[in-house]
């Protein structure tokens, strides 16, 4: 039998390696096309204003493409803020997200499970996650989704990884509303400024960029109370680990 064993080791170990190589470079890949996609993004929010009725499709798909590849959602709901508005733009980035999210979670969970895995193995901060998730799926997700400790990106990656229901995962998703309004809200601010510079701004009362700024101010002392809410919580939760 331990010969057996031992004569079978290396065809796991090439099999498991194999595996995580190719999972690496895609991981590799899916970053590096982050990179350049996170340049061409002010062109292609120009490009999606001046699609008329099919804007918004082509937004949510690239909102879900640019998520998938480790780009930095806060540019893309700023430009979502300046094109669409704030309404249509937190309506429009949270489709796309939980799309992009919940695709994300897949490929972690079916496809690249090897290579996320050594990613954040030894991390202190994952393994606090993990204990917590599978005892409180969709509140531990709502939580970390409110607080801004866990990068997006590799946190829709990382609870792939973890035992939480993929339903809990993305209904959770709904913890991504105060940040998506307060970055879509600088959104709407950049815009206006932007067409008041170019002078192709419509004319507007003082009334309505001091609602605008009330309104800003406002977002960003509710997320911040939300914020540190959901840290207490979160670490209360978790057993009060120092990586939280």
């Amino acid at each position: 039998m331990t010969t057996e064993n031992t004569a079978n080791r290396p065809a796991i170990t090439r099999v498991s390696g194999g595996r995580i190589a190719a999972g690496v470079v895609g991981l590799v890949a899916l970053v590096l096309l982050g990179r350049q996609l996170g340049g061409l993004l002010p062109r292609f929010a120009e490009w999606v204003d001046g699609l008329g009725f099919w804007g918004p499709a082509v937004f949510i798909a690239g909102y879900v493409v640019t998520t998938i590849a480790f780009v930095p959602g806060a540019v893309m709901t700023l430009a979502a803020g300046a094109v669409f508005g704030l309404a249509k733009a937190t309506v429009y980035v949270l489709t796309g997200a939980t799309i992009g999210s919940a695709v994300a979670f897949l490929i972690s969970r079916h496809l690249a499970r090897e290579a996320i895995a050594a990613r954040v193995a030894g991390n202190p901060r994952f393994a606090a996650i993990d204990r917590a998730v599978g005892a409180q799926g969709f509140k531990m997700v709502l939580l970390m989704r409110l607080s801004p400790v866990f990068p997006y990106n590799l946190l829709n990656y990382s609870l792939g990884l973890t035992t939480v229901r993929f339903t809990d995962y993305a209904l959770a998703s709904i913890g991504m509303l105060p940040g998506t309004l307060l970055y879509a809200y600088y959104g709407v601010l950049a815009g206006d400024v932007a067409r008041l510079a170019g002078g192709t701004a419509v004319e507007r009362g003082s009334a309505y960029y001091a609602v605008l700024v009330l309104g800003l101010i406002a977002t960003i002392a509710v997320s911040t109370l939300v914020t540190r809410a959901a840290r207490r919580a979160l670490r209360d939760a978790s057993g009060g680990e120092d990586g939280l």
